[in-house]
């Protein structure tokens, strides 16, 4: 069949994809404006000459199922909509062909000419940019709009004929490597002892609430993992411990309980060992009594509660809308009973008020009692059998919506390492394998302390972190230092310490401060004054107040001829004989009319700090005037017989107007004095505000001060602690030309990240929490550290994502070139050539199917990754061979050069590792033998007998790890030389040789084509090895993290072995009871590790080597299947210059499609990485 006759022949079957995607969108086509060229595929068979030829052979073309909703003007449903794609697509202005008696008319190819040309590209859902300057680059829109042009090209080629089955696995394998890439995650342990503020530095990272931060007493205990995700809920999966990890505590904890003797011990101190295991244990079970617990086995106490038993090993979902609905949901949990009990305490003491007032009527006493004594047992009885189930949290996993983690950090909240729980120790020993960086969180008071660092930072830590990676090529993002609890100020601690009283600012805030301070005692003495004032007019007042009501009773009684005697008075008339001069000053039963009013009218002139006695006086001197007045006018009196004029209510009510008019006065009075004291406390109320502020500020100054000192001090002590390390080895290693003054690296360069943060001040400044008052020390929510932290979250996963969205870009745009390069075709190539090419490159037969699937291996390749998606081949097709039988073509020969290069490869690993670090193992394990006696014996002497005890009992990792205390010569002896193994690019070589195969070999395919073929082979070549070296970077880049997962693996791996090889050794420790049985489980640990110290630290070193040499065959044998995807993957890209393609009118059509799509996707991506280099350029180092 020929050119024309494949046109014809494929026509009526393969016309659908385009139009289908286009026809979803608009009932008709415009033409394109431009014309697209390609060049024809053979000298007689091109598409131009074949234009008018394939006119009259187009058949109709099948409605589809989009095109009957849209014929009729009815929306799309769901399910065809998805498939037609949106409409802000790459090619928006397509649209389908209009239609004439059903019958399609198709789009010519040039413009006035009525053969099939390539409409636009089918619709995809990502958007079209014109210029890079437009694109609002992010790794995330990257990824997420390279996603939807893969899937547009995915549907593509899912709609034409691909020259053979090899070619369609390997794109689709493209496709699902491209499809699998999503934005990396970083993940971040937070490491700190009790106390250091964890919970509160999260809460503050998270703007809001996620982490308890009170009660919670498995917080501290449980490893918390919180991630992003962009739901508005709070989602959680808390998971429990196994039955066997329960077991295991439990038989641990019983053990803690008893006494030598099998005696309970005193479980009342909540800090001891037996307190710690009583309140585990009766939380879980509340019912089973101290005395019965320890005559139980743990299988009894587990049988005991069924509800209990059923949820161990057991995941709980949460799903909150809110953090307080979380709180809420997840402290059923993890609260603790005695909480829960306070909260039912507080219900049922409501409610006992409530039916104590309804049912108290009616009842006798001793009902009564029986009642409350009936329900006092209810109440113990229901608050007693309810079971807490914070002792049983294994692992807890929160997702929430939180800005800080959207660019993919996830933060771990670890446990001490000296968790009592040995499943939830595990964890985190898990967790801090595959972190990708490490926070160490401590209180900054600390942190002043020049030691802190040493601590926190210890031997065996940092040498952990040394052979972990982080050190090696010195990372600065690996590591962070958190100082917390920055509002926790003593100015004149911090001032003397750090010699501040000399600081100009300090310095002008204090005088403020003092300023303020003599101010404020000046309008205290004023409002004291003030208040004086105050007091004494109110007293008077009330006085007379008191005078004039008395005075309007007895005008009441005078009127009503009741009897009346005064009270206030009446106690002044009765002081008259006691004295001339106030014998009369209060009137009596019969007052004078005018003596009251005399006196009513001087108390108007009088001070108001002496009205009271002004009022007596004058009430004496009325008196006087009285008695005179009598006398003059010749009325007969006797020293014996005074009669006082009788009380008339008109004397009366002149006595009440004048005591009301006096009360005026007096609220006069008192309305200024009160004025004047509001003034002074208005004033004083500003003072102290100032004062505040200014303390405030004084407070700040210092908790700069401190944090400036705390980080120096804490990046110089990093620089020395790893200096101390390398100098250590660099004195073991050469002891005669060890010199201490030349430094290894140069230290300078090593710049701890150290943040200062204060949580307590963000929420309150925040408004996080409610009602929790001003903030102590800072102003602005940037002093208080935490917005710098919330940005280093992002900084940290800035390299990660940028690099995996510029891989994606890259990995797109070589594909889509390799897509296009095969649907345009190579142009003219004779049928011989391409035989000849063919005959001697092609590895398979163009029908053979080739079939795919990860191959079997007997090596665990779980911690290997997964290399990009590529697969193994198992059952491999038949394949050419040549007349000795060899397998002949690309891939075999790729195949078999690639192996030579894996073997050598994994030789080279493994030379590395002897000579970099067998002899250094062995020194070490020497080492360690020769110390591990008196590690233990100062370990065990340096400890209390019962911590000790507790120790054996978990086999030798509790507050502290004996395991890894033993291991110390060992690791420190390597640590130095383990970084410097792993810090170089392992596989440097095999990048280059693997190169270097594949040039080799394209250049043969070159020299084989004839003459007329060489520029177009050459360009293809290009683009192949354009192909493979994306394809192999990325495979490299897994191989790194892989073996860097690896070794760090390995690198954790001696503690446990020597753990394993000395329980017996804790075990026959613990068989010893009774009197002096401390002393004997000394010695007795002491002879078993005499007895194994050399096997045991020997084995230790061999198991690190044997590791060692797995990891790198496991290597070899995952390169070996990446590169075998690779070698097909080079041959489908080579085989275009030898594959034929369908010529029928339809396949033309659709192969034009793609080509415009290709283009298209490619402009489109190239766009991409132009605003992603614009982007890199601009951002900050």
């Amino acid at each position: 069949m020929d050119y024309k006759e494949n046109i014809a022949a494929g026509t009526a079957s393969r016309r659908t994809m385009g139009n289908a995607a286009s026809s979803s969108t608009a009932p008709s086509i415009k033409r394109e404006p431009t014309e697209l060229k390609i060049k024809p595929l053979s000298p007689t068979n091109s598409i131009d000459a074949l234009q008018k030829d394939t006119k009259d052979n187009i058949k109709p073309e099948p409605i589809d199922a989009a095109r009957v909703f849209l014929d009729r003007g009815l929306p799309l449903p769901g399910y065809l909509a998805a498939e037609a794609g949106p409409s802000n697509d790459a090619s928006s202005s397509a649209s389908a062909p209009k239609k004439d008696e059903g019958e399609d008319v198709p789009v010519p190819l040039h413009e006035g000419d009525d053969v099939p040309q390539a409409q636009s590209a089918p619709r995809t859902g990502y958007k079209v940019y014109e210029a890079s300057d437009d694109i609002p680059y992010s790794p995330e829109t990257a990824l997420s709009e390279g996603t939807k042009m893969v899937k547009a090209m995915k549907a593509s080629i899912d709609k034409i004929e691909l020259g053979s089955k090899l070619r369609k696995e390997v794109w689709l394998r493209e496709i699902e490597s491209l499809e699998s890439q999503g934005s990396p995650t970083t993940m971040i342990a937070i490491c700190g002892a009790t106390g250091a503020g964890k919970s509160s530095i999260l809460n503050a990272i998270l703007d809001d609430n996620i982490v308890p931060t009170s009660g919670m007493r498995a917080c501290t205990a449980v490893v918390t993992e919180i991630a992003y995700h962009p739901k508005k809920t709070v989602n959680a999966d808390v998971s429990f411990l196994s039955e066997a990890e329960w077991k295991q505590e439990l038989a641990v904890l019983l053990d803690d309980l008893v006494d030598e003797d099998g005696n309970l011990k005193r479980t009342k101190d909540l800090k001891s060992d037996s307190g710690v295991a009583w309140q585990k244990v009766h939380a879980v079970y509340p019912s089973i009594e101290a005395e019965d617990l320890i005559r139980m086995t743990v299988d009894q106490i587990i049988a005991r509660d069924p509800k209990i038993a059923r949820i161990l090993g057991t995941t709980k979902n949460i799903v909150a809308k809110d953090s307080t609905a979380f709180g809420k949901e997840i402290s059923k949990y993890i609260d603790s009973k005695d909480q829960k009990r306070g909260d039912k305490k507080k219900k049922d003491k409501a409610k006992d008020k409530e039916e104590k007032k309804d049912k108290s009527k009616g009842q006798s006493f001793f009902d009564m009692l029986r009642g409350d004594a009936s329900k006092k047992r209810e109440k113990e009885k229901d608050g007693g059998d309810e079971a807490a189930f914070w002792p049983l949290i294994r692992q807890v996993r929160v997702r929430c919506n939180s800005a800080a983690l959207s660019t993919g950090a996830i933060l771990v909240d670890l446990p001490g390492v000296a968790d009592a729980n040995a499943a939830r120790n595990n964890i985190a020993k898990e967790y801090m394998k595959k972190c990708d960086c490490i926070w160490i969180l401590a209180p900054i008071t600390r942190a002043v302390d020049d030691k802190t660092a040493r601590d926190l930072l210890g031997d065996a830590f940092k040498m952990q972190l040394m052979m972990g990676g982080y050190y090696g090529n010195y990372d600065a993002h690996a590591i962070t230092f958190v100082a917390t609890k920055c509002d926790d100020i003593s100015c004149s601690e911090v001032i003397r310490a750090l010699n501040l009283e000399d600081e100009p600012d300090l310095v002008e805030i204090e005088e403020r401060i003092d300023l303020c301070n003599d101010d404020i005692g000046e309008w205290n003495k004023k409002k004291s004054e003030a208040d004086k004032v105050v007091k004494g007019i109110e007293k008077q007042l009330n006085k007379i107040r008191e005078i004039r009501q008395e005075h309007e009773d007895h005008v009441e009684a005078l009127e009503n001829n009741q009897p009346f005697t005064p009270r206030l008075t009446g106690k002044k008339t009765s002081k008259k004989a006691a004295g001339k001069k106030r014998k009369s000053s209060s009137g009596g039963k019969k007052g004078s009319p005018k003596r009251r009013r005399t006196s009513a009218s001087d108390d108007e002139d009088d001070s108001d700090a002496d009205m009271d006695d002004d009022i007596s006086n004058a009430s004496g001197n009325d008196s006087d005037e009285e008695s005179g007045s009598e006398s003059g006018s010749g009325s007969e009196s006797s020293s014996d017989s005074e009669e006082e004029e009788e009380v008339t209510v008109e004397s009366l009510k002149v006595n009440i107007k004048e005591a009301s008019e006096a009360i005026k006065v007096g609220r006069q009075q008192l309305t200024e004095a009160r004025k004047t004291r509001k003034e002074a406390t208005d004033m004083l109320a500003t003072l102290k505000k100032k004062q505040a502020e200014a303390q405030k500020e004084k407070n700040a100054f210092c908790a700069r001060k401190r944090s400036e000192f705390s980080r120096d001090v804490l990046k110089e002590d990093f620089r020395t602690g790893l200096k101390d390390l390398d100098d250590a080895e660099a004195e073991q290693r050469d002891p005669d030309s060890f010199d201490p003054t030349v430094n290894i690296r140069n230290y300078e360069e090593i710049d701890l990240p150290v943040f200062t943060v204060s949580s307590r001040d963000y929420v309150r400044l925040t408004n996080q929490v409610k009602g929790d008052g001003d903030p102590a020390c800072f102003s602005n929510v940037e002093d208080t550290g935490v917005p710098a932290v919330q940005q280093w979250c992002h900084t940290l996963t800035i390299s990660s994502r940028e690099r995996a969205a510029r891989n994606f870009l890259t990995h797109l745009k070589t594909f889509a070139n390799a897509v296009r390069s095969y649907v345009e075709g190579i142009g003219e190539v004779t049928e011989i050539d391409r035989a000849t090419l063919r005959e001697k490159w092609e590895s398979t037969p163009p029908d053979d199917v080739i079939n795919f699937n990860f191959a079997d291996a007997e090596y665990d390749f779980g911690d290997l990754g997964n290399l990009g998606g590529l697969y193994a081949m198992n059952n491999k097709p038949a394949q050419k061979v040549d007349a000795y039988g060899e397998p002949t073509g690309v891939t075999p020969r790729l195949v078999k050069d690639f192996a030579k290069i894996i073997d050598k490869t994994v030789e080279e690993l493994q030379e590395r590792f002897k000579d970099g670090l067998e002899e250094k193992m062995q020194a070490g394990a020497e080492q360690a033998a020769a110390s591990a006696l008196d590690t233990s014996d100062t370990f065990a002497s340096t400890m209390h007998w019962a911590t000790y005890r507790a120790t054996l009992r978990r086999h030798g990792s509790f507050r502290q790890d004996l395991n890894v205390e033993l291991i110390n010569p060992m690791t420190r002896n390597i640590a130095s030389s383990w970084s410097r193994v792993f810090e170089g690019d392992l596989f440097a070589t095999f990048d280059a040789s693997t190169k270097a195969a594949i040039k080799k070999l394209v250049q043969e395919v070159e020299e084989s084509a004839a003459v007329a073929l060489k520029d177009r082979v050459r360009n293809q070549a290009e683009l192949s090895l354009e192909e493979a070296n994306v394809s192999l970077t990325k495979t490299l880049e897994t191989v790194r993290e892989t073996m860097n997962a690896q070794q760090k693996e390995i690198s954790r791996c001696l503690a446990p072995h020597v753990q394993d090889q000395l329980v017996d050794g804790y075990d026959r420790a613990m068989e010893e009871r009774g009197r002096g049985s401390v002393a004997r489980q000394k010695a007795v640990f002491h002879d078993f590790i005499d007895d194994v110290k050399d096997e045991v630290f020997t084995g230790g070193a061999d198991v690190v080597m044997t590791r060692l040499t797995q990891a790198s065959n496991a290597v070899g044998e995952a390169l070996e299947e990446a590169l075998a995807a690779l070698a097909e993957k080079v041959e489908v890209s080579l085989a275009v210059l030898w594959e034929g393609q369908r010529d029928d009118p339809a396949a033309v059509r659709k192969r034009l499609e793609m080509v415009k799509q290709m283009m298209e996707i490619t402009r489109q991506v190239q766009l991409w990485l132009a605003a992603e280099g614009a982007h890199r350029s601009s951002s900050p180092a």
